[in-house]
């Protein structure tokens, strides 16, 4: 029994029944590779190869994956798992277009409130005041937003999207579409939609309060 690859079914003594699949790159006599790797009398019940003549039994293939079976069984682990791989891809599409993910939030905030002044975008995004200018100021000098005097309290400045934010963010929310559907694959319109409903009550479970996000950055008011 000669064969440079060879796949079928095993038992040991105990009677436990398993599959088996060896490459080489030469003949080999695998019952005696397998009887004495397992230092037991491991009995090969079917044999398939080049040349057998044996019956082929249905296998199933050995896991290519790389993650430990029992962290997959973690949801907090899958959740990150996952949530890295979409992040990955969703940076290469706004890096195409020299943005980053906090800008894409600053403008789709805009999109769906409306003008907003610089420190309650800050405490909405649960951001340093700071940090919020920069990113501000970044749409700014690429022509997606501007700041202009708020029309009921002059005194008040508010950033904006431009018409052209409006554009491009109508386009690169397009891109992102086609993003989630090479991430959800797998997933008929049923399970993606079933998906997205449960990550929102989960997202919501964990998103703090606006009052919360006030008392952890006094520096900051609305």
């Amino acid at each position: 029994m000669e064969q440079p690859v060879v796949s079928g079914v095993a038992h040991d003594l105990s009677g436990a029944t398993f599959a088996v699949v060896g490459i080489a790159s030469m003949p080999t006599d695998w019952a005696k590779v397998f009887r004495s790797l397992a230092n037991t009398d491991l009995t090969l019940d079917s044999l398939t190869g080049a040349g057998a003549g044996l019956p082929a039994r249905a296998l199933t293939p050995p896991s290519q994956s790389m993650t430990p079976p029992s962290v997959l069984a973690l949801n907090a682990y899958l959740m990150h798992a996952v949530g890295r791989a979409a992040r990955r891809r969703l940076t290469e599409t706004l890096e195409a277009r020299g943005l980053r993910l906090w800008h894409l939030t600053v403008m789709a905030l805009l999109a769906d409130l409306g003008p907003q002044m610089k420190t309650a975008l800050a405490t909405r995004l649960a951001m340093n005041a700071s940090d919020l200018v920069k990113i501000v100021n970044d749409l700014v000098r690429v022509g997606q937003v501007d700041c202009v005097r708020d029309d009921t309290d002059r005194r008040r400045v508010v950033v904006r999207l431009t018409p052209e934010g409006e554009t491009s963010l109508r386009s690169l929310s397009a891109e992102i579409a086609r993003t989630d559907d090479e991430i959800l694959a797998p997933l008929d319109a049923g399970e993606r939609e079933q998906l997205a409903s449960l990550l929102r009550r989960v997202h919501g479970h964990l998103e703090p309060a606006p009052a919360d996000l006030a008392r952890e950055r006094p520096g900051v008011s609305s």
